[in-house]
């Protein structure tokens, strides 16, 4: 049997299959097994370890304003300590859904779109914002009703600390 590499279209050569050397047809799919690379892992791993370094810092803050902040600091500190678990068990989830993805190569269920992780940090942006925030204003508010408004925080004329 000859073959030969003629084609009406310029670009359109017969494929020759490595196993059982068939013609193939142009455009058709081979399917050969793939090779993960290490450094994928590593990545997802590197990543999940940049997310816990991030509320490990935020949970340090909390401990801080626990220990030695007032009334106010300790609401801060309980509402900082959710954000920072919060974020640990979505690093978790979004660490375990990436390696599962990259383990089956992106098939499977939701296999729609990338590894990429479009609301994890709009969502913790706008979660520590909303903590600052009620920190600021219980801060504003409990500081001018304890102070009867005229006096800052430590009994000083026109004096007003406000520590977030």
């Amino acid at each position: 049997m000859r073959f030969s590499l003629s084609s009406p279209h310029p670009h359109h050569f017969p494929l020759f299959c490595e196993t059982n050397f068939t013609l193939l047809k142009p455009g058709k799919r081979i399917a050969l097994p793939t090779r993960i690379e290490p450094k994928v892992f590593f990545a997802n791993e590197r990543t999940f370890l940049s997310w816990l370094n991030f509320t490990v810092i935020l949970g340090g803050l909390a401990i801080g304003l626990l220990n030695f902040g007032d009334r106010v600091g300790q609401i801060s500190a309980g509402l900082f300590t959710l954000v920072a678990m919060a974020a640990m068990l979505y690093a978790l989830v979004v660490f375990h859904w990436r390696a599962q993805r990259i383990r089956t190569r992106g098939a499977g269920v939701g296999a729609v779109g990338g590894f990429d992780d479009r609301f994890g940090p709009t969502v913790l942006t706008i979660a520590l914002a909303a903590v600052v925030i009620v920190n600021f204003v219980l801060r504003v508010v409990v500081g001018e009703s304890e102070d009867g408004g005229s006096k800052g925080r430590h009994g000083h004329e026109g004096q007003t600390q406000i520590v977030i």
